[in-house]
């Protein structure tokens, strides 16, 4: 496979991750997602921010949130999540550190 295919192909995989969380599962709560899978969608929004910034083009992190969630975050966050309990709380802590804070 020569690296255009392959850039196209694991951008069409993105594409695709990103419409099963956004469309076809919102439900998903991404302090779910945190704890489960160490990753949610505020962290594909960054990775998306730091790709840009990478490449020269400067991206905040409310413009990167609002690209991948098709509007501002916070507006998708009240349509879509809800408040988690103290033991969901305290295990996204933990898994926020371990996948992202001990990353950096």
């Amino acid at each position: 496979m020569d690296d255009q295919t392959r850039l196209e192909i694991e951008a069409a995989a993105f594409r695709r991750l990103r419409q099963h969380l956004m469309q076809d599962r919102p439900d998903v709560q991404n302090i779910d997602l945190m704890n489960l899978a160490g990753f949610c969608r505020n962290c594909l929004s960054r990775w998306y921010q730091e790709a840009a910034n990478e490449r020269g083009i400067d991206m905040s992190k409310d413009a990167a949130r609002e690209i991948y969630y098709g509007m501002p975050y916070d507006d998708w966050k009240n349509l879509n999540q809800t408040e988690a309990g103290p033991e969901k709380q305290a295990a996204f802590e933990k898994a926020f550190k371990e996948n992202v804070t001990d990353k950096a």
